[in-house]
């Protein structure tokens, strides 16, 4: 894996994907990561990294075994189509807090 100049750590990735400013150290990561080809399908990824260990603690839940595999089923697309949908305003959101001007369309 070819590591980018102000990468942030493990640690700073799972801040990240759940939403946390990283520090100004990053800014030239965070642009790559939210404007370089592919942006959309790094923010999914990061919000499949955050619902599957959900899903799994749903799924844990007591009741009938249907239950147990809708109900992380349902939270896990539900989500993932939110994500999808609102994507572009998702990385809107996380350019502006990093204090990065979103692109041009």
């Amino acid at each position: 894996m070819v590591r980018l100049p102000g990468d942030p750590s493990p640690l700073g990735r799972v801040r990240y994907a759940l939403g946390f400013r990283l520090p100004p150290g990053n800014r030239d990561w965070v642009r790559h990561d939210l404007t370089d080809a592919g942006w959309r399908g790094r923010i999914l990824l990061r919000h499949l990294y955050v619902m599957v260990p959900v899903c799994l603690l749903l799924a844990l839940l007591p009741g009938p075994p249907w239950t147990k595999a809708a109900v992380p089923l349902l939270a896990l697309l539900a989500s993932t189509l939110t994500v999808a949908i609102s994507s572009d305003d998702l990385r809107r959101s996380r350019l502006h807090r990093h204090g990065l001007r979103p692109p041009e369309r």
